[in-house]
């Protein structure tokens, strides 16, 4: 038998070596994410390697077919299971299960596995209770607590919504606590009726919902139920208040008098 040899055969059997050689090499570097791609994969953005395409999961140097239940999706998320329950369903054992959703209850906003109870309904255990409302009252923007608020001129006693007895010279309140009521301007409570501010001369009706219910005019202070004029020594004048006095500079105040060091004018 004749054999014809190659005027390369010498650089053929040295490449036939040197691929005997990298193959290992080559099956590691894929097996690393990095090398040749595989089927189904791409080349990262940034770096080095591939990454397996949407709907697979890497699999040593491979790319294998994410198993996607009933009722799921694929999401983009290279990492977990690479999907996730529709909404109206959750995770349970690898699966997605319909939520169970009791009457007068909705899917709440999010995630989408889990509810709520509808307006006027609150969660009692597996089920939407009806917040009841007693007369003269609405329900509350909270479901939480009781759920509904009294109208206004009524407070809530005992599940019910009771009036409020209002005094004369007095008005209801939009509070919900305290007695529901306060006196009309001129007025101040005392011992649940609301008796009319005296006001002594040189006085004005206060702005304050407490206190004595009057203020001095300036140049008066009070003292007991009556305005005083307040006595301005010399070299002084009335202060801020309008209801004391300060020393004129360079005057300081000695006792009920104004003085320069240590004598006085």
């Amino acid at each position: 038998m004749n054999t014809k040899r190659s005027k390369f055969g010498g650089f053929e059997n040295a490449m036939i070596c040197l691929a005997v050689l990298i193959a290992p090499a080559e099956l590691a570097l894929a097996q690393e994410g990095t090398g040749a791609l595989p089927d189904k994969a791409t080349a990262k953005t940034y770096g080095s390697g591939w990454e397996c395409n949407k709907g697979y999961r890497k699999n040593a140097s491979t790319c294998i077919a994410v198993a996607l239940p009933a009722k799921a999706y694929l999401t983009d998320s290279s990492y977990g299971s690479g999907w996730a329950c529709k909404r109206g369903y959750k995770l349970s054992q690898g699966a997605c299960d319909a939520v169970a959703l009791p009457l007068n209850a909705y899917i709440s906003a999010g995630s989408g596995d889990r509810w709520s109870c509808d307006r006027g309904f609150r969660q009692v255990g597996d089920t939407c209770d009806a917040i009841l409302v007693p007369a003269n009252g609405y329900l509350s923007q909270n479901s939480s607590g009781q759920g509904w608020t009294c109208e206004r001129g009524y407070r809530a006693k005992a599940g019910s919504c009771e009036a409020i007895v209002v005094p004369a010279n007095a008005h209801a309140t939009a509070r919900s606590y305290d007695s529901g009521w306060e006196c009309d301007r001129g007025y101040r409570e005392v011992d649940g009726a609301c008796n009319a501010v005296k006001i002594p001369a040189n006085g004005y009706l206060s702005s304050q919902s407490h206190g004595q219910g009057w203020e001095c005019d300036r140049g008066y202070r009070s003292v007991q139920a009556a305005c005083v004029a307040v006595e301005v020594p010399q070299n002084a004048h009335l202060d801020f208040t309008g209801h004391d006095w300060d020393c004129n500079k360079p005057y300081r105040k000695r006792m009920q008098a104004c003085t320069q060091g240590d004598r006085y004018d």
